[in-house]
C-alpha cells in the first residue's frame, strides 16, 4: 500500500523556528468563514490571538469584526499580514485556486494550515512547494461538527512536519479536545477520509434505526436514552439523532460537502484497490437529497431520503 509523501523536518531551513506560538505575539490569518471556520476564529479571538479574516462574503465575517478581528480585502492580504495562515474552504478547487497566490506573497517562514477536507495528493504537493520557500504546510482537517468548532472539541487530524506541528500547540488546545500528528503531508486528508467513511455508514443506520422506531410505535426519544450509552453510541447517534426527531435540517455540515468528501474517499479507494460498499450505499442516499436541492441541509436530512425511499413519512416530534 502506497503512504502519502512525507516531508522530513530537514526540508525546512534550520532558521524556520521552533519556539511554540503565543497568543500575544503571533498574527492569524484566516481564509474561510462559514459555518465551522467562524466558531473556531472566535474561540481564538477569546484565547487572545490577532485574527485577521477574509470570506467571499464580508456580511459572514461581521460577527468576528464585532468580537475584535480586521478584515481582509483579499486573500494575499492575509497572507502578507499573517505569520499562521489558516484556509478552511469548501472544496480542493478552492484550495488550488487561492493556496498558490498565497504562497507566492508569503516571505518564508509562516506556516500555512489548510483545514478544508481536500485531496492527500494536493496536501502533499501544496507541502514541496511550501518547503521550496521555507513555509511549513500543515493539512489539518477536523471533525465534531459545528457543535465541536463552538465549544472547542473538535478533533484534529494533521499531516506535516512534526517540529512545526509541535510549535502550534497554542493554537490547536484552543480548537480542540484531541488533535494527533498521523505523519507526513497528506496523512491527515487521508485519516479524514477514513473518519468519513465511518461517518457515511453510521448515519445510514440511524436513519433506519430511527425510521424502524418510528414503525412500530416506540418513544424515540426514551429508545435514544437506552441506545446512545450502548454498544451502539456515537457522536452522530448523540448529536443528530435529536435533531432528526424535531425536524431541524439546519447545517452543522453541509450535505454538499460531505458529497464531496465521500467522492474523495471513493477515489482514494479505489486506488488503494479497497471497495467501500457501505460509503457507496450512503453516497447514493445523500445524492438524492441533492437532486432535490437540499445540498445545504446538514447531513442529518438523510433521514427523509432514506424515508422517501422507503415510502414512509418521517413524523418530526415537534415543531423546531
Amino acid at each position: 500500500m502506497k503512504r502519502a509523501a512525507t516531508i522530513q523536518e530537514s526540508a525546512l531551513s534550520p532558521a524556520f523556528s521552533s519556539a511554540p506560538i503565543s497568543a500575544g505575539e503571533t498574527n492569524i490569518g484566516w481564509i474561510g468563514t462559514g459555518v465551522m471556520g467562524a466558531a473556531m476564529c472566535s474561540n481564538l479571538l477569546a484565547a487572545g490571538f490577532g485574527l485577521c479574516v477574509h470570506s467571499r462574503t464580508k456580511s459572514k465575517a461581521e460577527p468576528l469584526l464585532e468580537q475584535g478581528a480586521d478584515w481582509c480585502d483579499t486573500p494575499v492580504e492575509v497572507a502578507e499580514r499573517s505569520d499562521v495562515i489558516v484556509t478552511m474552504l469548501g472544496y480542493p478547487s478552492d484550495v488550488r485556486a487561492i493556496v498558490p497566490g498565497l504562497l507566492e506573497h508569503c516571505s518564508g517562514g509562516e506556516t500555512l494550515i489548510d483545514m478544508t477536507t481536500s485531496e492527500p495528493a494536493l496536501a502533499a504537493e501544496i507541502a514541496e512547494r511550501a518547503a521550496a520557500k521555507n513555509i511549513a504546510s500543515i493539512d489539518a482537517p477536523v471533525s465534531g461538527g459545528d457543535t465541536g468548532a463552538r465549544n472547542g472539541t473538535l478533533s484534529i487530524m494533521i499531516g506535516g512536519d512534526a517540529k512545526a506541528v509541535a510549535r502550534l500547540e497554542p493554537f490547536w488546545n484552543v480548537l480542540a479536545s484531541n488533535w494527533v500528528l498521523q505523519g507526513g503531508p497528506g496523512a491527515g486528508q487521508h485519516t479524514k477520509m477514513a473518519n468519513q467513511i465511518l461517518i457515511a455508514s453510521t448515519m445510514v443506520g440511524i436513519c433506519e434505526a430511527l425510521l424502524y422506531v418510528q414503525e412500530a410505535g416506540l418513544d424515540a426519544t426514551t429508545v435514544l436514552e437506552s441506545v446512545a450509552s450502548g454498544a451502539a453510541g456515537s457522536w452522530s447517534l448523540n448529536n443528530l439523532a435529536p435533531r432528526m426527531l424535531v425536524g431541524d435540517f439546519n447545517p452543522g455540515f453541509y450535505i454538499e460537502h460531505f458529497i464531496k468528501d465521500m467522492r474523495i474517499a471513493q477515489a482514494e479507494a479505489a486506488k488503494l484497490g479497497s471497495p467501500l460498499p457501505g460509503l457507496s450505499l450512503a453516497l447514493e442516499l445523500y445524492k438524492l437529497l441533492l437532486a432535490e436541492g437540499h445540498g445545504r441541509l446538514g447531513t442529518q436530512a438523510l433521514v427523509l431520503a432514506m424515508a422517501q425511499e422507503a415510502d414512509l413519512e418521517w413524523q418530526r416530534l415537534a415543531e423546531v
